[in-house]
Formats: structure tokens, sequence, C-alpha cells
């Protein structure tokens, strides 16, 4: 069966349809566009290495200083 709306209710419908909120798309504050996205991961990865190529410098100085001293 099919419920008779008033024409209060309907006009009620309508306005809880088109308000602001959906009517248009809510945009985000913290909208992240993908090349936003890309240059965060590419900071990372170049950070990552970075860490790595001190840490094996480090390694590396290490052991110089340790041949050194036993040759000396």
């Amino acid at each position: 069966m099919q419920r008779l709306v008033s024409k209060q209710e309907r006009e009620m419908q309508m306005t809880n349809k088109l308000s602001k909120d959906t009517l248009f798309k809510p945009t985000r504050s913290t909208a992240k566009t993908k090349a936003d996205i890309t240059d965060q991961t590419a900071r990372a990865i170049l950070d990552e290495e970075a860490a790595r190529r001190q840490a094996k410098t480090a390694k590396l100085r290490a052991a110089r200083e340790k041949k050194e001293a036993l040759e000396a």
C-alpha cells in the first residue's frame, strides 16, 4: 500500500534533502592530493636511505679506526 503524504511532509522531506550538507560535497580540511602523498612517500624513502648510509658509514669508520689502532 502506498502511503499518502501530506504537502507539509513533502516540503519537510525536500528541505531535508536540499541543504548545504546534502547539496554540496563536504571538503576535507586536511585533504591530501596525490602529489602530497607521493612527496611524503619519496621523502620517507630518502630519509630511510640516508639513515642506512649513515649507519654503514659509522660502522666502516669504527672498523677502520680499530684496524688502524691495531697496526700502530
